[in-house]
């Protein structure tokens, strides 16, 4: 970042720096309501930080880097004092920040090496809690760092703060931890609201606040007025340290500490580690890097503490941050930035998605200018307007989405956003789905609609033919060689070299058609799971595909199958019965299943034995993630023929979830429910040896 090169530019731009920090520490702190996200905010502290590094002369009493949070609102909650200061962390943001807060801090120490404490830096709510006697008498927000908010009557609403300890405990003590709500429990929370707005829209009632993420959920939460209401969220807490003793011992490191607090039932993150040296830690937070995605709680980064609590008073603190502890932050998800439009995507079954088109912006290490909005309602429930300022979150690798619009930005120019009433792609009048609240272009010759299910149709799941993406599909239809996926067994040479793109230059078929004319050819071999999948019918995933397969042995008796008999089948619900009857009864539909068939489309596949037994029979298994040794495929494929059942989704009736490399939600919902999670080694034993001890002993 550039420090001004002379004092009275730094000295504005501190001024301007102050100013800003103090507004978004109060909206963030108090209002529980912030315009920027957090890496934002981490920006203009680490420019006024590197400002007042240069000219420490420009430091004052309420610099933002000498005080922690903002005053607590004492109007709305009595107002407590901390009898030991609430200090905020450093942050570091790379390896050499990282060694260089360990080198200071050794500097002071006169030591060769320290042992260190890691745990996940939960993005939630500082919060101290006093016990008397075993009993919880107080509970208090951070606030300023010295003086917070008296919200007792709220936090013995969350059931993991415990209300009375047993055994030995020192007289009077202070507990200090972090109140946080579970993304799960946040998307459903925000869910119920955005739905209890649509009816308060409707009564003419002013709507309830969409909380932008579980941070500002679980604050807002805890600082409701009514106890009733704190009581109604998914909150839960995780006590981090030790803040005080009165009348009792404590023990003398604060990975003991840790251990101590949860002998006595509080609620201590089991994902906290003890570290021999800085290497050691420094690969912890690597990890966390990769895995922060695989918990059901947000963090942000990871913290480290001095493990030996005597060094705690040696090493002091340094304005608001203790130099015994830091945060090594991770990358942002979230950021702020302007939405210019809401654009119309028609997908190969005819949904038009609405999509945000962004000023760009980096998420994650990328740069966004895109994201999703999933469909009208979610809109809607959000109240996302054009000319909004929205916070853009891009986790987990997966598909940027608009979160939230920043009210308080708001100028009254937004525009409300609402469903085209004819098709983007082909002017078709659309289509209500009430059922899913999805809208759609009936039109199956539609070309956006065509395009898309030629690529799905071609996709590696599907017919797996080489050669023929995105940008294929497309310069067949806009060629005219294509006009729905049966005519994709029609091209022949003479027919594409009669096309530019797929000669060269002197005539000759192109190496692209050719290899494209070959991909088609080993498709017509692919087994009836597949052919099926890639129909692109709604609600036939390759699981639903395989089942039908297994029960009707060819795509002609499926075809023929009315939804009574679809219904029949084991697996197969009303929803995807009735979908899939609502497919074949279309003639157009049915002339491309005939089409083909007659061009050798058409796979044989043998009813399922009757005899399942297997050393998996009776379980069910979900397979996430990359595995090493076997594709997903082939893994669901061994589970089938060892007995076992798999599943799409976790539930409380999944038996295990093999988890491999880079596994996401799945792996959380698995946690989150109790199910086994077993490697890719356990995997292997258990389809050679069956449950048997197995299941004991990992």
């Amino acid at each position: 970042m550039n420090v001004p090169s002379n004092q009275h530019e730094a000295r504005l731009r501190s001024e301007e720096l102050r100013s800003q920090l103090n507004y978004h520490n109060y909206r963030y702190y108090v209002l529980d309501d912030p315009e920027v996200a957090d890496a934002e905010y981490d920006e203009l502290m680490n420019e006024l930080r590197a400002i007042e590094a240069r000219y420490p002369e420009l430091i004052t009493p309420d610099s933002p880097t000498q005080k922690t949070g903002a005053e607590p609102l004492a109007a709305t909650f009595e107002v407590v004092d901390h009898k030991v200061p609430l200090l905020s962390l450093s942050n570091c943001f790379s390896d050499e920040e990282l060694q260089a807060w360990y080198r200071r801090a050794m500097d002071r120490l006169d030591t060769g090496d320290a042992r260190l404490v890691s745990e996940p830096k939960i993005d939630g709510l500082a919060m101290a809690l006093v016990y008397e006697n075993g009993q919880f008498v107080q509970g208090a927000t951070r606030g300023d760092g010295a003086h917070g908010e008296n919200v007792t009557a709220n936090l013995r609403t969350i059931a993991s703060i415990p209300k009375s300890l047993t055994g030995r405990v020192p007289e009077r003590f202070e507990v200090r931890g972090e109140v946080y709500m579970s993304r799960s429990g946040f998307e459903r929370m925000n869910a119920a609201i955005g739905d209890l707005n649509i009816e308060r829209e409707r009564e003419g009632r002013k709507p309830l606040p969409i909380y932008a993420n579980p941070r500002n959920a679980a604050a807002g939460s805890v600082r409701q007025k009514d106890a009733q209401v704190t009581a109604a969220r998914p909150l839960s807490m995780f006590v981090y340290q030790l803040g005080w003793v009165e009348g009792g011992t404590r023990p003398d490191s604060h990975h003991e500490t840790l251990l101590w607090l949860k002998e006595l039932g509080f609620p201590v993150n089991p994902e906290a580690r003890l570290h021999e040296t800085l290497d050691e830690a420094a690969a912890r937070i690597r990890w966390w890097g990769d895995q922060r995605e695989r918990i059901d709680y947000d963090i942000d980064g990871t913290v480290l503490k001095f493990d030996d609590i005597d060094s705690w008073a040696s090493l002091g603190a340094v304005g608001r941050e203790p130099r015994w502890a830091t945060a090594f932050k991770f990358p942002p998800q979230q950021r702020t930035t302007k939405l210019r439009d809401i654009a119309v995507n028609v997908g190969r079954t005819g949904v038009l998605t609405p999509f945000a088109v962004l000023e760009p912006v980096v998420v994650g290490g990328a740069t966004v200018s895109l994201a999703t909005l999933h469909n009208e309602g979610d809109i809607r429930r959000k109240d996302i307007r054009v000319g909004d300022t929205v916070i853009v979150q891009r986790a987990g690798e997966v598909i940027p989405q608009v979160v939230a619009p920043v009210l308080s930005l708001r100028t009254g120019a937004e525009a409300e956003f609402t469903m085209p009433a004819d098709c983007p792609s082909c002017g078709t009048a659309v289509s209500r789905d009430e059922s899913e609240a999805a809208v759609y272009c009936p039109n199956l010759s539609c070309p956006t609609q065509q395009v898309r299910l030629l690529e799905h149709f071609a996709s590696r799941g599907a017919m797996d033919i080489e050669g023929l993406g995105e940008k294929m599909a497309y310069l067949l239809f806009r060629a005219g060689l294509v006009r729905n996926i049966a005519d994709v067994y029609d091209l022949a040479p003479e027919r594409l070299a009669e096309v530019e793109d797929f000669r060269t230059k002197d005539g000759r078929l192109s190496k692209v058609a050719e290899n494209l004319l070959t991909g088609i050819a080993k498709s017509k071999s692919r087994p009836l799971p597949n052919v099926l999948f890639a129909l692109g019918i709604r609600h036939v995933g390759f699981e639903t595909a395989r089942v039908l397969g297994e029960q009707f042995g060819g795509l002609g008796a499926i075809v023929a199958a009315d939804a009574e008999a679809l219904q029949g089948v084991e697996g197969i619900g009303p929803v995807v019965a009735r979908s899939i009857a609502d497919w074949t009864a279309r003639a157009e539909n049915r002339e491309v299943v005939e089409r083909l068939i007659a061009a050798g489309v058409d796979p044989r596949m043998a009813p399922k034995a009757a005899d399942e037994g297997g050393p998996l029979t009776g379980l069910t298994l979900v397979v996430t993630g990359r595995l090493e040794g076997m594709s997903r495929s082939e893994a669901e494929e061994r589970i089938r023929t060892a007995g076992g059942k798999v599943g799409s989704a976790v539930s409380k009736a999944t038996t295990a979830l093999v988890a491999g490399a880079e596994a996401g939600s799945k792996l959380a919902k698995a946690e989150q429910l109790g199910v086994r999670v077993i490697d890719e080694e356990t995997f292997v034993r258990l389809l050679a040896e069956g449950p048997g001890e197995l299941f004991q002993t990992v």
